[in-house]
């Protein structure tokens, strides 16, 4: 079995509501220092599968397929066996 944890962001030049909401509540709450925020979304998928490679391949899959934007979205996939 391995859990893939796949983390996704917006890419580089695309407006980040959630971040800079974020960024303007810390400043109004005292945190001046704080120079910047994006926000990420994790998802913990757990398969049972036994090849890891085969693994990975769904994973990307389901990126491409569904949990993602490859238009404004950029990910990141770590497998790990459990």
């Amino acid at each position: 079995m391995f859990e893939a944890k796949v983390t996704i962001g917006l890419k580089k030049g695309i407006t980040d509501p959630e971040g800079a909401t974020t960024l303007k509540s810390l400043h109004l709450l005292g945190f001046d220092t704080v120079k910047e925020v994006r926000s990420q979304k994790t998802f913990l998928i757990k398969m049972d599968e036994n090849d890891e490679k085969k693994a990975r391949k769904k994973v990307e899959e389901m990126c491409q397929k569904l949990l993602t934007n490859p238009v404004i979205h950029s990910y990141t996939v770590d497998m790990k066996r459990v």
